[in-house]
């Protein structure tokens, strides 16, 4: 990704957003430093393609779950009244 300084994005505004519109974001730096991304409205933002329940009905999480490998944990830290599985 193409990373401009602020004076160049001002100067280069409308070609920039030109490319912007053909899918070729870029990144407005002062001293050096990353401060915005420029990206295509249309573009999705980074980091949201996350498909949370896709998943759902397909897989059983057993009623022990939180309790599983409980005892040899236990006994691995010298507990004696570890539980029996």
């Amino acid at each position: 990704m193409e990373v401009v300084n602020i004076h160049d994005a001002k100067t280069r505004l409308s070609r920039l957003l030109e490319e912007v519109q053909e899918g070729k974001p870029f990144i407005i730096a002062k001293s050096g430093k990353p401060i915005a991304r420029v990206t295509s409205v249309e573009a999705p933002e980074p980091g949201k393609t996350r498909r949370i329940g896709f998943l759902a009905g397909q897989i059983k999480v057993p009623e022990d779950f939180d309790r599983m490998g409980e005892a040899e944990i236990l006994s691995m830290f010298g507990e004696d009244d570890a539980p029996s599985p």
